[in-house]
């Protein structure tokens, strides 16, 4: 049951907006005054509250400004309730942070409407959506709830590709987002000596090809699959849908993108300052993690050095190192991880 919490320092107000919540199913907490209610916020973790803001002591507006700087409080949904209905007063609250701003005398019906509104976004910000095809639906399904067009991404494809078959070229406009459901998938540049360079890898659950379609540009680079794999493709429309539609979509769905670009941040940090053992380490584990029940990862010599920004000799002695260490089988073009948590080590302090 949903707990909310409510701040009013009226007291035959209080009672009454609690006996309308209580009666609706939901179990409330309440405070007759600023202090009170921060120390109940912290210490009961409501799902929702509800303040009055003209209050003796610390009014509604230094609560909000408490709960938002603690980061255990800092996502509670929060509503204002107040007899002051001036615009510079909802401004002022909503420029705080607040996610609602009801006004004395408020109806039953737009305080639980306000409730469930809220309540029903903070739990589809705060869930987590498996990063496969079924998590990428449900995301989609709830994301249609928020006034998205019913159509979005109903129409998405998924296509499989062979080994080193190429989804896209660089130079071509972007018309689709691309989301990895198996197999692996490699964007690479060619240098001035006609030499490839992988810019990034991408395994189940991953999505690319965002970044050049967001900035209104050609792809900057080429993608083909690694050996075998399947991926969707999400409309660009679908796509920018529910990037800009919505504000809780939004900032759920690039919640779901980051994922990625943390991930490049860091390798490029790796590339900058770490040792070679360490970069070939980090590459290593990253392939190992994206692999289905962490199976071998089959990947040509060359194509690691690339990605660890090395050269090939040095990173075949690298292996033969890490081989001796009992960290990995070699056969072939295939590595086998014996043992993931001696190359974390490695890659965190080499």
């Amino acid at each position: 049951m949903k707990k909310i919490l409510l701040i009013e320092d009226d007291a035959e107000m209080r009672e009454n907006i609690s006996e309308v919540i209580d009666l609706a199913n939901y179990t409330v907490v309440s405070a007759d005054n600023g202090n009170k209610g921060v120390e109940l916020a912290l210490s009961e973790k409501p799902d929702l509250i509800i303040c009055d803001i003209m209050m003796p002591g610390l009014d509604g507006y230094g609560v909000l400004q408490s709960v938002s700087q603690n980061a255990s409080t800092a996502g509670i949904p929060f509503i204002f309730l107040s007899a002051k209905a001036e615009k510079t007063d909802l401004r002022k609250g909503m420029n705080l942070g607040a996610d609602d701003y009801l006004t004395k005398p408020v109806r039953e019906a737009d305080l639980l409407n306000a409730i469930r509104t809220r309540l029903r976004r903070a739990e589809f910000f705060r869930k987590n959506y498996s990063r496969d095809m079924s998590g990428l639906a449900d995301f989609i399904d709830e994301a249609k709830k928020f006034s998205l067009p019913l159509s979005v991404a109903a129409d998405y494809r998924i296509e499989s590709f062979r080994g080193k078959e190429d989804l896209y070229k660089a130079g071509e406009k972007p018309a689709s987002v691309y989301f990895v459901i198996k197999g692996k998938v490699k964007t690479w540049k060619v240098n001035q000596e006609g030499k490839e360079f992988i810019t990034e890898i991408y395994g189940p659950g991953d999505f690319f090809g965002y970044v050049a379609l967001l900035e209104g540009v050609p792809f900057s680079d080429s993608a083909s699959a690694f050996d075998e794999a399947e991926v969707a493709l999400i409309p660009k429309e679908d796509f920018l849908s529910l990037i800009y539609s919505n504000q809780e979509v939004s900032a759920r769905f690039v919640k779901m993108l980051a994922n990625n670009i943390s991930e490049r941040e860091e390798r490029l940090l790796s590339l900058a300052y770490n040792s070679v053992r360490s970069r070939v380490a980090d590459v290593l584990l990253q392939l190992y993690r994206k692999q289905p029940q962490n199976d071998n990862i089959r990947i040509s010599r060359e194509e690691l050095a690339s990605i660890a920004g090395s050269s090939t000799e040095s990173v075949i002695r690298t292996l033969s190192d890490f081989k001796r260490e009992w960290l990995i089988e070699t056969d072939g073009r295939e590595i086998k991880v014996l043992n993931p948590f001696g190359l974390e080590r490695i890659r965190k302090f080499s």
